[in-house]
């Protein structure tokens, strides 16, 4: 893909991508583009590396080969405009903090220099726990709420940050469905605010349903693209078949092609 001609409404560019940790390669010559306002859910295999592609993507782990561009830059210098939500078993939960507490977190990770809040950006940390359906629980621990809940407060703490790009970690892990129905209307509202959203998910049956276009991801790219059209037969062998062969010459700097890059 020629760098220069990336349009300027892609907002994630992935060429040629690598991860390796020691000598296994966690994300294997991974390329794909996802443009502003597109709703993506990201589906592979237990170890496919969906969450290696969320740490890349915010910079967290660094890349052995090929690039990722965040709106042109590279994920170091586009922290501020990626908000990431986790997996709801990977937060502790076992403390006293209210919905208030964690969507200021985004404000003063912003403004680090600024600790203490204005009335203005308590303006904006009720906006956006309203723009996620939680405004009536502003005040309330987190840890009483259900899983879905908290997904949502996370999110509310992406946008008081500023975030254009929201990558969401498992967010349906754990949820029951009505909950999963409320987040997915939370997420098709950002969409359609202009912002771009990637979520890791192992539930196929519904992703034509509730996304715009699927990565299917099993250390490289299967396949990227609507998911009526994208889930052949070929690529759902490929993504949960045998995962040891399809990588048997695959290695760090040599990634089964000829030329070995």
């Amino acid at each position: 893909m020629n760098q220069q001609k990336i349009n300027q409404k892609d907002q994630i560019v992935c060429v040629g991508c690598c991860v390796g940790f020691g000598s296994e390669l966690a994300l294997d010559d991974v390329t794909f583009s996802i443009k502003e306002g597109a709703l993506v859910a990201v589906v592979g295999p237990n170890g496919g590396g969906k969450t290696t592609l969320f740490n890349a993507i915010t910079g967290l782990v660094p890349l052995t080969h090929g690039s990722i561009k965040i709106k042109g830059t590279d994920p170091f210098q586009a922290r501020g405009m990626i908000g990431y939500v986790p997996q709801d078993d990977a937060v502790n939960w076992n403390f006293q903090v209210s919905a208030r507490d964690i969507v200021r977190m985004g404000i003063t990770t912003k403004n680090s220099f600024f600790p203490f809040l204005s009335r203005k950006d308590h303006d904006l940390v009720e906006r956006s726990l309203d723009k996620v359906g939680l405004l009536h629980r502003i005040n309330d621990p987190v840890e009483d709420m259900s899983s879905g809940q908290r997904q949502r407060v996370f999110l509310a703490r992406s946008l008081a940050q500023g975030a254009d790009i929201l990558l969401l970690d498992e967010a349906f892990s754990g949820v029951d469905i009505g909950n999963q129905e409320e987040l997915i209307d939370v997420l098709r509202k950002l969409r359609d605010d202009g912002k771009t959203i990637m979520m890791a998910t192992h539930d196929l049956n519904t992703i034509s349903e509730r996304f715009d276009e699927v990565l299917c991801l099993n250390r490289h790219c299967c396949a990227y693209g609507d998911p009526l059209e994208v889930f052949t037969d070929d690529v759902i062998k490929e993504l949960y078949g045998s995962h040891s062969s399809m990588f048997l010459n695959h290695s760090l700097g040599n990634h089964g092609h000829n030329d070995g890059i």
